[in-house]
């Protein structure tokens, strides 16, 4: 499922990053949701421990063991990563973002859009009509 070369990269960084397979405790354990008799038969998903840090990753994205248990330790070495260099995720950053964007409008702020779009409607209005004007 995993190519090599995405393996070896993993492996490299997580000895940059000093982590050992022996720091990590890996437990696979039946996934839950969607999936019926397949997912009630394996267990597909992965739970992942670094001892030294604490750090704990429970992923079941897709139905491979194997996929999910690679996808796991990325994660894994991502957050550890993060931690060490004490830089703001990409994944933080995005969440941010979208949270920044659902949040509700002031009033102001909603009564400046509203008078924006009725401008540009306007706007329209006068192309249209100038349009109509030079067909006949």
């Amino acid at each position: 499922m995993v190519s090599s070369e995405k393996e070896e990269a993993l492996l490299l960084r997580m000895q940059e990053l000093g982590i050992r397979d022996g720091d990590i405790i890996e437990k696979f354990i039946r996934s839950s949701g969607k999936g019926g008799q397949k997912v009630n038969k394996t267990a597909s998903c992965v739970y992942l421990k670094h001892v030294p840090t604490g750090i704990e990753v429970k992923l079941q994205q897709e139905r491979s063991q194997a996929l999910n248990r690679f996808l796991a330790r990325r994660l894994l070495v991502q957050k550890i990563e993060d931690m060490i260099l004490g830089r703001e995720s990409e994944r933080i950053k995005a969440i941010e973002k979208l949270k920044r964007q659902k949040r509700k409008r002031s009033k102001r702020a909603k009564e400046k859009i509203l008078r924006d779009k009725k401008r540009q409607a306007e706007k329209k209005k006068l192309r249209q009509n100038i349009d109509l004007e030079s067909e006949p």
